[in-house]
């Protein structure tokens, strides 16, 4: 790579993308839309890159998930007519009269439909807690996972005092709370409490679980995917004494900074902390930080790093070339990518979804869509299905007729859209003064079965009232209103701001109007 470093400023860029998709397949100018058609007849599982750091002592990706997330493999699909059941008896008078009608029902509430149940109500915490209460009088059916779904829910809508009073059960009945506790520490830290998530980690020994360095890099871990980056390094430090720092504490904090935050200088200062503290940065480490200066585009440094570790015996992974690809084609060095590509096929290496999206995104934010549909091509070519983020990043480049026709391929292919994707598409054509188009992708929203949230909303009226179309921005506004959702003080004053303006502008016409057949009301005439 260092050779690959020289000859970055005078390297043209390569044509191998097109020549792959040429021996590929025989029509190599395809349309955009035909490589999108070919992408759903391949399409046979949707293939997903988590992002996240492995940490070498055990304590992996895998694990991780496993602690802090749910199974939603283990929903499965429900009876018809059961989900409307419990939102009616939870209008009754009381509990038990809502209980009663429960078992009275004909539904039958096995371990898996509970869990699932739970799942599918997981937004409203009450009608949630009243099914595994249902699943709790069933005998059985509250087993281990669907306590800790109940906690998670709990969690998310911080009924943690509830929460708590289930995982005391749990311990009076001979459960294992080890995962509630992880759990626990996870919601905290979501909630922006991190004095209880630590409290949490402190207290696991009155639920006979040792708090052992698993759980420590759990909590770590916990408050920093969560953005207290600077309060997981403040523990780290203060616990040095029972836990002992090493390679791998230091990557979680590594891992906030660079790939939470991306904050290079905060990165760089851990980096050095490390060298102070004689810790030897592993081969994550090395990832964290070629992740960290490709995310801001900073070739020299991740090509440095990069020869590094090779020099100290480090095989770089699948996610380090994913992060060198990325910086190479932002920097307009394609050629140099693709050749990277190849290299890690040569190591042994399998590129996957995110190794060809780390291509498209950045040839598609610089509008070379065709360079960016010839990668696509080659992604499908080698049996990888889009993801989310292939979508996405076409979705930054493309006109607003293949805006509609991404969209549609999205549903075919089992990927959306989603909120998020329609929250992407609104931001783009506002920043664009597209309203027009933007009020068109506004109606479109329903034949994808996606319902207005506050936060489409909020990106409307605001682009709205951006581009001047006052009257528009009031009516959607009204609308939101209308629908229930609570009034949002942002946009009030803005709407307030933008009539007050318009006042004052018609008044200044109406002045002018005036003016011009004589002077203003009270103004001395002057004749000669």
């Amino acid at each position: 790579m260092a050779a690959i470093a020289r000859k970055l400023t005078r390297t043209p860029q390569l044509c191998f993308i097109q020549r792959a998709v040429s021996r590929s397949f025989s029509n190599s100018s395809a349309s955009f839309s035909s490589a999108f058609h070919r992408t759903s007849r391949v399409h046979s599982q949707i293939l997903t890159h988590l992002r996240n750091s492995v940490y070498s002592n055990g304590f992996s990706t895998q694990t991780i998930h496993e602690t802090f997330d749910i199974n939603k493999a283990a929903v499965a699909p429900l009876e018809k007519g059961l989900i409307d059941l419990v939102r009616q008896v939870s209008e009754l008078e009381s509990e038990s009269d809502a209980m009663a009608s429960l078992e009275e029902s004909s539904f039958e509430l096995n371990q898996d439909s509970l869990y699932s149940l739970i799942w599918a109500l997981r937004d409203e915490w009450r009608l949630a807690f009243l099914a595994f209460k249902w699943g709790e009088r069933r005998g059985g059916c509250d087993d281990q996972k669907a306590c800790d779904l109940m906690i998670w829910v709990l969690g998310n809508h911080q009924k943690f005092n509830i929460a708590w009073c289930l995982i005391r059960d749990m311990f009076h009945v001979s459960r294992d709370t080890r995962k509630a506790l992880f759990l626990m520490m996870d919601r905290y830290a979501a909630a922006n409490d991190t004095s209880q998530a630590i409290r949490t980690f402190d207290i696991m020994d009155k639920f006979k679980h040792v708090p052992d360095d698993e759980a420590f890099q759990g909590l770590l871990h916990a408050l920093c995917r969560h953005g207290h980056i600077e309060k997981a390094e403040e523990f780290m430090l203060a616990s040095k004494k029972l836990f002992p720092l090493d390679v791998e504490s230091f990557n979680v904090i590594l891992n906030g900074w660079c790939n939470v935050w991306t904050d290079v200088a905060e990165a760089k200062r851990i980096w050095r902390e490390m060298g102070n503290y004689c810790i030897t940065p592993n081969e994550d480490s090395y990832g964290h930080m070629i992740s960290c200066f490709s995310k801001v585009k900073n070739l020299f440094d991740s090509l440095r790093l990069y020869d590094e570790m090779k020099k100290r015996g480090f095989s770089p992974g699948v996610e380090v070339y994913n992060s060198l690809v990325y910086v190479l084609t932002c920097e307009s060095c394609f050629g140099e990518a693709v050749k990277l590509v190849e290299k890690m096929k040569e190591e042994g290496l399998k590129p996957d979804s995110a190794t060809y999206n780390a291509m498209i995104r950045p040839l598609c934010e610089e509008g070379k869509v065709d360079e960016a549909r010839n990668v696509l091509a080659t992604m499908i070519s080698e049996k990888l299905s889009p993801t989310v983020d292939t979508f996405h990043a076409f979705l930054e480049g493309v006109n607003f007729d293949q805006t509609l026709e991404v969209l549609g391929q999205m549903k075919t292919s089992y990927l959306g859209p989603k909120e998020d994707t329609f929250l992407l598409v609104l931001e783009r054509l506002f920043k664009e003064k597209e309203p027009g188009n933007a009020l068109k992708i506004w109606a479109e929203m329903g034949r994808f079965e996606i319902e207005a949230t506050p936060a489409l909303y909020l990106v409307t009226v605001q682009g709205l009232l951006t581009c001047g179309l006052i009257v528009k921005a009031r009516e959607i506004y009204l609308d939101m209103e209308a629908k229930g959702f609570p009034s949002n003080p942002k946009l009030q004053k803005l709407l307030e701001e933008k009539k007050v303006k318009g006042v004052k502008k018609s008044q200044r016409k109406d002045l002018q109007k005036i003016g011009s057949r004589g002077g203003y009301r009270g103004q001395r005439s002057v004749k000669k």
